[in-house]
């Protein structure tokens, strides 16, 4: 997996005083759906429209590795996301566990299929989420303090996918759209709660995204889409407007 180092070495004292950043996590932290791919991370699909890009250019930290990678799990981030992480790390940010949960299957099962399947896809990933995923968490942000002792930790969570009510939504129904985002309530308190109990904090970006989900009309989010990897991820705009101010209010 490509990680990109970025060091920032200027002078003066308030260069010096700003923490080392590693951004962390899966696609909505690498910024797949966002454009401006950075070549070099291939099937990572990090962008320079991504929040942890944005957060860096205005920050300007000692320096700032970007990790986070399109389609990964909980045990990539702990087996390959982890290795800059050290005792001068200022802040760490990640985004983790919709792939764990099967976010892509759902959204592919909802909307090719019957009401009915849908409902029982998304059943199954809450289950999963209520009963597998906060271990799964809990050895994340365990091995995230280890190596980083001292940084601040922050981890946002996942967009509700649909506005609700929505009467001109094409090709998903209202049983779909609440469904899917039921599911995101659940796992955004799973992800709030476990990262609340290793003394993280939870940036919910749920209130900024608010109007600006699928079928408002101004999405910051992808519909289906071509590449179809960008489908149901936040565009440039969902970074910028959605994910960045939640960071700044944590930070």
């Amino acid at each position: 997996m490509f990680t990109l180092v970025l060091a920032l070495l200027g002078t003066g004292p308030a260069n010096a005083a700003a923490p080392a950043y590693v951004a962390l996590g899966d696609s909505y932290s690498s910024g797949n759906g966002a454009g401006s791919y950075i070549s070099a991370s291939g099937d990572c699909h990090q962008s320079n429209n991504a929040y942890p890009a944005l957060w860096a250019r205005a920050n300007s930290p000692a320096s700032f590795t970007f990790a986070a990678c399109s389609g990964a799990v909980t045990s990539d981030v702990t087996s390959k996301q982890l290795g800059a992480l050290n005792a001068s790390t200022g802040l760490v940010t990640l985004t983790i566990g919709g792939n764990d949960a099967g976010f892509a299957d759902v959204m592919t099962t909802c909307v090719t299929g019957s009401d009915s399947t849908c409902v029982n896809r998304v059943n199954t990933a809450r289950n999963f989420v209520n009963s597998t995923l906060p271990g799964r968490l809990d050895a994340v942000y365990s091995a995230i303090r280890s190596r980083a002792p001292n940084a601040r930790v922050v981890v946002l969570g996942y967009p509700r996918m649909y506005i609700e009510p929505s009467w001109w939504c094409i090709g998903i129904g209202e049983t779909k759209r609440e469904a899917i985002n039921d599911a995101s309530d659940v796992l955004n308190t799973v992800i709030a709660a476990r990262a609340a109990a290793h003394g993280f904090a939870f940036a919910d970006v749920r209130g900024t995204f608010a109007g600006h989900e699928l079928c408002s009309g101004d999405d910051w989010l992808h519909d289906l889409a071509l590449p179809v990897w960008e489908a149901y991820h936040p565009t440039a705009r969902g970074h910028s407007g959605g994910y960045l101010p939640a960071l700044n209010a944590k930070d």
